[in-house]
């Protein structure tokens, strides 16, 4: 399907994976979702993005919205999660309980959730591609389409055997235009290839570039003082071609109101702030980070089972980003259940198959004594 939304369509969705806490961190503060979802409409908004697996936030969303406004003041997005069910039955079940939990009727855009090389197969298996088309026949979904997390081949393969995809949403920001373990550029390239219209998650890299290390920040305050850092992300991606919306995870008013502030009149960057952003990249490149392609080839051996290039993504995250506590997070999340760094035995076999020769044995001592 080609892109059916114009140039001049608000380009700020409302993630909902980020929702405000109450004072003691037990729920969803819904009484300031009311807030946010309120300045965010009157701005122009309209596109709102939760999921089955938002703990809360389908909840959060029907009493914030879906029970305040009229139906066609919205559009509402959320997704089914697969690799998360044990069984096909469970995994359309997911359907009907956030018919449930949103209250909306039926959902505008329905999307088959974070698809990657390790999961995919799922949606196969459980007949979940078929599922999805005949909830559309019924009028419960309006759009169909998956959020992304593999390689440009697999995207290919799937846009392919499934073209009738009405949209897909990708991972890019600046930082992972380029990164060859992302590859943002290449899958916004096939996507476009295929003319589908893109729903970008991650825009400011889990919020890495909101907070970018103080090199980044001199670089960003001498090309314009008053301008958040996170606006250079949003707006960097928002005026790319085929872009249906720009997630923006917003936990608070604050980040709201700066999002409202330069999205409501969007202006694309100019080419002297694209030159700015040319000056960050070239900063970011020269940091000592770990040169991992994420091809996975040092894994296929390992006795210890250590997820070693997840591991370097997260210690990638400390170095470039200054990401200390989220970087030592992601790493427990990618090591449960398998080996950490500290277990490695040197035996040298992902040292031989490392296509970049990387000193992978030093560089996990590292990780050991920076992550653990």
């Amino acid at each position: 399907m080609a892109d059916w939304f114009g140039k001049d369509t608000f380009k700020l969705g409302f993630g909902l994976m980020r929702l405000p806490r109450t004072a003691d961190g037990s729920a969803i503060d819904v009484e300031q979702v009311k807030e946010m979802v309120d300045a965010f409409l009157a701005a122009g908004g309209t596109y709102f993005d939760t999921a089955f697996a938002y703990q809360g936030s389908e909840e959060a969303i029907r009493a914030a919205l879906v029970e305040r406004y009229p139906r066609d003041r919205y559009t509402l997005a959320t997704k089914l999660i697969a690799w998360g069910a044990d069984s096909a039955e469970a995994a359309r079940q997911e359907f009907t309980t956030s018919l449930e939990r949103t209250g909306a009727g039926y959902f505008d855009f329905y999307l088959l959730h974070a698809l990657m090389r390790s999961n995919y197969q799922k949606y196969d298996e459980f007949g979940i591609w078929d599922f999805v088309k005949e909830q559309k026949e019924k009028g419960l979904i309006k759009h169909y389409g998956f959020s992304f997390h593999g390689d440009p081949e697999l995207l290919e393969e799937l846009l392919t055997l499934h073209p009738d995809v009405d949209f897909i949403q990708l991972q890019i920001n600046y930082a992972d235009w380029e990164d060859p373990s992302v590859q943002a550029r290449a899958n916004w390239e096939v996507a476009r290839k295929h003319g589908k219209s893109i729903v970008v998650m991650e825009p400011v890299k889990g919020g890495a570039l909101a907070d970018p290390i103080d090199q980044v920040k001199a670089v960003f305050t001498e090309a314009n003082p008053n301008a958040s850092f996170a606006s250079w992300a949003i707006r960097y991606v928002a005026g790319m071609e085929g872009i249906l919306t720009v997630l923006s995870g917003m936990s608070n008013m604050a980040q709201m109101e700066d999002n409202l502030s330069y999205m409501k009149n969007f202006q694309p960057l100019t080419e002297a702030e694209q030159g700015t952003i040319r000056k960050v990249l070239d900063i970011l490149s020269k940091i000592d980070s770990i040169k991992c392609t994420g091809c996975s080839y040092c894994t296929k051996g390992c006795p210890m089972n250590i997820p070693i290039p997840d591991i370097f993504r997260n210690r990638n995250s400390q170095l470039v980003y200054n990401q200390i506590q989220g970087a030592k997070m992601g790493y427990a999340r990618a090591t449960m259940g398998k080996g950490k760094a500290s277990d490695c035995i040197q035996c040298g076999q992902c040292e031989g198959a490392c296509p970049q020769h990387l000193p992978i044995i030093e560089l996990l001592q590292d990780c050991a004594a920076n992550l653990e």
